[in-house]
């Protein structure tokens, strides 16, 4: 891509150039497929020195603190494109990268880890599919084969824990293939549409291919898979614009934790003489003990005057409240949800945020358009994770003191997972070891059940830095 000479200047320059960087991020093609062969990035690095100057020359001296604001934005975009061209290394190390296939809408702006920009975001479509809809379809499902070909060539990295971990996320996709092989053949003639058949048969083909590749050099695979505390307090300081080291967060999430435990111990205390919470045993009464938490939700957060109402607010919360789960297979969340939903329900404050994006976006480019590399943890994760213990501390739970205890529990549950994400970054544990910070402190054993929600977090926070504390650092700063 070519990258004009010209200066930038002011701050109607700053779009101009927002929109410039945005073009360049987006890789080239290559076979069809977004390129992240080492050759490419070599040969655009010279053209992401130029646009990273042209953002560096601009004078922002009398500008007003948000166009300085959007000024850093771009910047902290910029420093995480050259540190995950030089350290992060998502298409070198973890084969996670690869999966393109979303089936559901994440509750932050954009999904959470890094992604490839070949995505295909299936609970987009509606079927059976027509016009432009149907052909993006068969556009995103076609680019599958040729992106994991060239990840085989790719993936040279000796990240242990990403490479093991990562083989869930394709055998995932396959399980999601299969998902979207039942859809079409519901809606559509196999005759008729045999240009979308054929491509579902070549995508499921080249991702069971891609699996045995990645199984058969799993063995090889015996290096660190965390960044290092250096590394990591950089990127957290230069991209995510949190202004804590990995020493800090260590020290912010322990106190945490202690004060999670301890809140813990005094509200069981304080709750003793009273019966236990009696969790949801039939559908019918989760379903009556959902509506009521969306409405005494919303009815709090109204009449208390906690925060301003929209309209959009409780048909947002209402689409997301979650479905029965029998008492043998719920995990973590699961089971707080079947006791009392609104803890949960109150870090749900994602979905009122995601209302807003859809139905009043931003006038201002550069704050339309979701920030890349996760640079929004610490924000949208922050808040959904404070309100839980503010909204509490205002009065949510005077009639039900024992739905103060899951608060508590849910934040040391936080803090303790964010502690085995750091020392896995640090390379002082291994991602199982982690792990198991995770698993012992998290109370009432809440997380030895699920193993697979265990091992989604911890690989999460392996393979984007910085996710796993955010919780607890974002509530840390929104507290501030």
């Amino acid at each position: 891509m070519f990258i004009s000479g010209q200066s930038y200047n002011n701050y109607e320059d700053l779009h101009e150039l927002f929109f410039e960087w945005r073009k360049f991020e987006n890789p080239p093609l290559l076979n069809g497929a977004p390129d992240y062969t080492k050759s490419q990035f070599r040969k655009r690095q010279k053209s992401f020195k130029t646009i990273e100057k042209q953002l560096s020359d601009i004078d922002t001296t009398g500008w007003l603190k948000t166009q300085q604001v959007d000024w850093q934005l771009l910047r902290a975009e910029m420093n995480g494109y050259d540190f995950n061209r030089r350290v992060l290394k998502s298409w070198e190390r973890d084969p996670a990268f690869y999966q393109t296939i979303w089936m559901s809408q994440s509750d932050v702006p954009a999904h959470e880890g890094p992604v490839n920009h070949a995505l295909l975001e299936f609970w987009q479509y509606s079927f059976p599919l027509k016009g432009k809809a149907k052909i993006k379809f068969l556009s995103e499902l076609k680019i599958i084969p040729s992106l994991l070909i060239q990840a085989e060539n790719n993936l040279t990295g000796n990240a242990k824990d990403l490479w093991v971990a990562g083989i869930r996320n394709i055998r995932d996709q396959g399980e999601d293939l299969r998902t979207i092989e039942q859809n079409l053949l519901q809606y559509h003639d196999s005759r008729k549409d045999a240009e979308l058949f054929v491509a579902l048969v070549k995508a499921k083909k080249a991702n069971e291919d891609f699996i045995k590749w990645l199984e058969k050099e799993s063995p090889n695979k015996n290096g660190p898979s965390g960044i290092g505390k250096d590394n990591y307090t950089w990127y957290q300081k230069n991209v995510h614009l949190v202004s804590l080291s990995w020493e800090e967060e260590v020290q912010l999430l322990k106190r945490e934790l202690d004060r999670a435990w301890s809140s813990l111990k005094l509200e069981e205390h304080r709750n003793k003489d009273l019966p236990p919470m009696k969790a949801a045993d039939t559908p019918e009464e989760f379903a009556d003990l959902t509506i009521k938490a969306v409405n005494k939700m919303m009815k709090f957060l109204k009449e208390k005057e906690v925060m301003y109402i929209k309209p959009n607010m409780k048909p947002a919360l209402r689409e997301h409240m979650g479905k029965f789960v029998p008492k043998n297979q719920r995990n973590f969340f699961a089971i707080g949800m079947h006791y009392d939903p609104l803890p949960l329900y109150s870090h749900f404050y994602h979905w009122f945020d995601l209302a807003q994006v859809r139905d009043e976006p931003h006038e201002n480019p550069i704050r339309r358009a979701a920030p890349l590399y996760n640079m929004y943890d610490s924000k949208n994760e922050g808040i959904a994770t404070a309100v839980e213990e503010m909204f509490m501390h205002a009065g949510l739970y005077e009639n039900s003191p024992r739905s103060r205890e899951i608060v508590w529990i849910m934040l040391a549950q936080r803090a303790a997972r964010g502690l085995g994400s750091l020392y896995a970054h640090a390379n002082m544990m291994t991602m199982a070891e982690a792990s198991q910070v995770h698993v012992k402190w998290t109370p009432r054993g809440w997380m030895e059940r699920e193993p697979h929600l265990l091992e989604f977090e911890q690989h999460l926070y392996l393979r984007q830095p910085g996710y796993g504390t955010c919780y607890v650092t974002g509530k840390y700063l929104i507290e501030n």
